[in-house]
């Protein structure tokens, strides 16, 4: 099956096309972000702003005709944290919807991991009794998943996200330390309750979608983007840290300039940052993959057999 699947994420939308057989992805036909910023001010105002959902749109007219150039059989939007949270997100859904022929599904917290996990190990040995963790780090909230093989056994969405936190506490331009030591406070105080301890025992970590991957290409100053170079790269904590403190105080201006880092990422880099090393904290790890393979790929995967 040829099947097309739009993640609208709080940060950004994303499109996947891709072929499906027999459970495995056999073919990526096209694959396209751009960041639109849809949960800018949800955190504050409970809603969805009109100038972002223009920005989605204006996305999704360009998303449609690739869609239609690739002929694909079947077409999804999977919704995430800024429309579940936001008071006018069942109605932009159903616009969503109207306007472009896509299932627009918004997925709960639970969806939303299942979804992440199989994306990222869908490639993995589906019998491996490895314990694995697999974080995706979105504008709105953080998805942490822990399981064997492609079966997770725990899963909680918490309301930490690059957008909501940078909203909350990075008010100067490059951040003051006391708003980065307040908004790695606000990160622990969210994350630490919401995995017990029993959970946290994790041998191998994965982290996909922004801030690892935009992490691995900094680190290897990868201009322009190189995916391959990307999926599989090894981040340690104190490359984390030391990214961390190098983009902390840089300003704005000069965090666009960074190569591997997409200058419409700089502005939550930071906040994203922390919130990785905070999970690697939380976790007692001093590593984790970085993978290319993540709720894109795990919706094309479920709904290409739905």
């Amino acid at each position: 099956m040829r099947i097309a699947i739009v993640d609208i994420g709080t940060n950004s939308t994303r499109l996947f096309v891709a072929t499906v057989k027999d459970g495995r992805v056999t073919g990526q036909l096209a694959r396209l972000t751009r960041v639109t910023r849809l949960g800018a001010g949800v955190d504050a105002h409970g809603e969805l702003d009109p100038d972002a959902i223009a920005r989605v749109l204006a996305t999704l007219d360009d998303y449609q005709r690739i869609i239609e150039a690739h002929r694909a059989e079947r077409r999804v939007a999977v919704l995430t944290s800024a429309v579940r949270d936001a008071a006018n997100g069942t109605e932009f859904a159903a616009e969503v919807e109207a306007r472009y022929g896509l299932e627009a599904k918004i997925l709960d917290g639970e969806e939303e991991a299942r979804l992440t996990f199989l994306g990222a190990t869908s490639e993995r040995d589906p019998d491996s009794g490895t314990t694995t963790l697999v974080t995706d780090i979105g504008g709105g909230s953080t998805e942490l998943v822990i399981g064997q093989g492609r079966e997770p056994r725990f899963h909680v969405s918490t309301q930490a996200g690059v957008v909501r936190q940078t909203e909350r506490h990075l008010h100067h331009d490059p951040p003051l330390p006391h708003e980065m030591d307040r908004l790695a406070e606000d990160v622990r105080s969210i994350i630490a309750p919401a995995v017990p301890e029993d959970r946290r025992r994790v041998e191998h970590a994965i982290g996909v979608a922004g801030t690892p991957t935009s992490l691995a290409a900094i680190a290897q100053a990868l201009d322009p983007y190189d995916p391959e170079r990307v999926q599989g790269y090894i981040l340690d904590r104190a490359e984390c840290e030391q990214l961390r403190a190098r983009l902390a105080t840089m300003a704005l201006v000069e965090r666009r300039q960074v190569p591997g880092l997409h200058p419409d990422r700089a502005p939550t880099i930071v906040a994203g940052t922390l919130i990785l090393l905070e999970i690697l904290r939380l976790f007692e790890l001093e590593r984790i993959e970085v993978s290319e393979h993540d709720i894109l790929r795990g919706a094309a995967l479920r709904f290409a057999s739905a």
